[in-house]
């Protein structure tokens, strides 16, 4: 049985990127497949074929951070248009019924608390998006150990975002360009883009040895019928990013739930999937992705497709020739592992 402790591994510090790239495809992508080859994001196009569905996460990114009576909050997950759930640094500081101020003047009813989930707020205003565009900050991950700056107003978002909801960026798909797009197009494949809101089940550290401990929080994704109908007709399905993967393989998971012996079903749900190594894909077939944090849920997953073995002698690979990690880092591209 599989502990967290068996995801760490060793990385420099110097190498988690701070600052993306001057240029989004400027990224190195290491290929794992029967060993590892070093590439570039760009030679992304060489590895597809035509027939295939390339998956990506279109949900755009809110300044979800802000700063109200003293307390920065981060919110993570929609109720509603009013109410949202939100972590706080000094979540011990705040009760049930405290009334939180933001430099706008606007209020916000402290509705109810949990250790999980942190601070459940009801704001008193007319449009909660419009009120984060002006007073909210993007919600940097707190290993880039920094403030927003002007240009992440735009490169922590991809080109093709468009639904409100994330409080973190998709990260695989910050490395595409509008004309990288296009190649894959003109490659024969097919583009389909699905909405995961990422929240906190997708970046919330394991806090458990025992993995069957740890509760993945809930996020809202979306397949339509015309999209899984594209997807379900694919040569292969390569997934840009671990949110676009759970996203197919929660419609994977519905479709063996109602015997429907088709890769995905349509779904408009809350998902909480948490893939570890053991589990069955039926959804994807390649998945691109960053490099993502020691005894993390995204390492566990990629442990999952690729082989926990391989994965680590990839990582040990990308520390030596010193890629660059997280949000803004590089990626890797990994091909499903059926051998272990």
């Amino acid at each position: 049985m599989l502990h967290t402790s068996d995801f760490d591994f060793e990385l420099p510090n110097e190498l988690i990127a701070s600052h993306p790239l001057h240029d989004r495809d400027a990224s190195r992508m290491l290929v794992v497949k029967n060993g590892v080859q070093d590439k570039h994001i760009r030679d992304f196009i060489d590895f597809l074929q035509s027939g295939d569905v390339v998956v990506f996460n279109n949900s755009r990114v809110i300044p979800a951070r802000f700063d109200a009576s003293g307390h920065e909050i981060t919110l993570h997950t929609s109720v509603d248009d009013k109410n949202w759930w939100g972590l706080c640094k000094k979540f011990n500081k705040i009760n049930i019924g405290d009334v939180l101020t933001m430099a706008a003047g606007t209020t916000i009813d402290v509705v109810d608390k949990d250790d999980e989930s942190g601070l459940l707020l009801h704001f008193n205003c007319d449009n909660v998006f419009d009120l984060l565009n002006k007073y909210g900050k993007m919600p940097l991950p707190p290993y880039m150990k920094r403030e927003e700056e002007t240009e992440d107003r735009e490169r922590y978002q991809t080109v093709y975002a468009q639904p409100l909801g994330s409080m973190a960026a998709p990260t695989a798909g910050l490395h595409f360009t509008n004309e990288l797009l296009k190649k894959i197009e003109d490659k024969g494949a097919k583009i389909v883009k699905v909405t995961l809101h990422v929240g906190a089940g997708t970046w919330m550290p394991v806090k458990t040895e025992n993995l069957n401990e740890h509760k993945m929080h809930s996020e809202w994704c979306c397949i339509t019928s015309e999209q899984a109908d594209i997807i379900n007709n694919a040569k292969r399905v390569i997934a840009v990013g671990t949110t676009s993967l759970r996203t197919l393989e929660s419609a994977y998971q519905k479709a063996q739930q109602t015997q429907q012996n088709v890769r995905v079903m349509p779904i408009c749900q809350t998902t909480d999937i948490f893939i570890t190594p053991g589990y069955k894909f039926g959804a994807v077939d390649v998945l691109l992705t960053n490099f993502h944090l020691p005894k993390s849920t995204l390492f566990m997953l990629v442990a999952a497709f690729a082989g926990l073995e391989n994965m680590k002698a990839a990582y040990k690979h990308a520390v030596d020739e010193k890629y660059r990690f997280f949000s803004y880092g590089d990626c890797c591209l990994l091909f499903k592992n059926t051998g272990e």
